[in-house]
């Protein structure tokens, strides 16, 4: 793209400021103006303030929405880069209307399903907990076994499969169910299909791995955390509205069941006044899933590609 005045770049919610640490952007920065911004901004009116001078805006996932209001009135906005390969708090239709460019990186898949696992470990042998004993005491709490017991796993894609694996391989019973499991691919991927009712009745560990969409929006409610076991675990590494958050606070607030693991939610970051921090029977984590090194490696370095391949037409 050739213009008198040099490009301006917005790098966005570079949390860990890492952004220049896991790619060479001096290609960029030869020729634009690159400004990273460490700090998140979530009112709408200021996110569209702080991207109006850019011509080129960098995303980090989900964590700044752009909506179809903030894009229109963004006309110095030529080129967004999104890292993954799918972004759903961008309005692509939007985009398209606008004549803005919409590029993404590819991902490395192996950092959501790690989470899940390491979550799932922590919560049921009170790794927390057990961490500030050791530091102030001795131990005090008694943990879970994982052999022999049964893990449900909303949705067998990519990462419910992962999930699978692991859980075959600690001597789990694997059951699944989601809205178009057959049983045919429950078995490949070493699981029992049922009925979601039976899933959350028979499991002593729940863990959802499904695509956000209309249709799984609040997929699981009051209803279905009624049926699950006063021993048994809830973990949700995938998005926050796929639950009603009020329905599990409530759940949890009268203990009934064993505890919470919890990476993502409604609202992010998560306010410092919600519940989910002051409860002693949920261990969170800031939407650490796929903050790996190799993932950022990826993100960035695709990134700077994008970006460098668009400046050459």
């Amino acid at each position: 793209m050739n213009n008198n005045s040099p490009l301006k770049i917005a790098v966005l919610d570079d949390y860990q400021q890492v952004a220049f640490k896991f790619a060479d952007w001096q290609a960029i920065t030869s020729k634009a103006e690159v400004k990273v911004f460490h700090d998140h901004v979530a009112d709408e009116k200021a996110v569209i303030e702080r991207l109006l001078p850019f011509n080129i805006v960098c995303v980090m996932r989900e964590r700044t929405p752009l909506t179809r209001n903030i894009l229109s009135q963004l006309p110095n906005l030529k080129l967004i880069v999104s890292t993954g390969m799918r972004n759903a708090s961008i309005d692509n239709h939007a985009v398209e209307e606008l004549g803005i460019t919409l590029k993404y990186t590819r991902y490395v898949e192996n950092g959501a399903p790690e989470i899940t696992w390491a979550l799932l470990m922590a919560i049921a042998r009170h790794i927390p907990q057990e961490s500030n004993n050791f530091k102030n005491g001795w131990q005090t709490t008694v943990g879970t076994d994982f052999k022999g017991k049964t893990i449900g796993i909303l949705g067998l894609g990519r990462v419910g499969s992962k999930i699978a694996a692991y859980a075959k391989a600690f001597d789990m019973n694997v059951i699944a169910w989601s809205q178009n499991l057959t049983e045919e691919k429950a078995a490949q991927a070493g699981a029992q299909l049922v009925s979601k009712e039976t899933l959350f009745k028979d499991a002593d560990f729940v863990t959802i791995h499904l695509v956000l969409s209309d249709r799984t929006r609040g997929i699981i409610g009051k209803e279905e955390l009624q049926l699950m076991k006063p021993s048994a675990y809830f973990i949700n590494t995938s998005r926050g509205p796929l639950v009603d958050e009020k329905a599990l606070i409530e759940i949890l607030q009268q203990k009934k069941i064993a505890g919470a693991a919890l990476d993502v939610y409604d609202t992010e970051p998560l306010p410092l006044d919600h519940l989910f921090r002051k409860m002693d029977n949920v261990l969170g984590t800031s939407h650490i899933g796929y903050v790996t090194e190799d993932t950022y490696k990826v993100f960035y370095a695709d990134t700077v590609k994008a970006i460098e391949d668009w400046m050459a037409v």
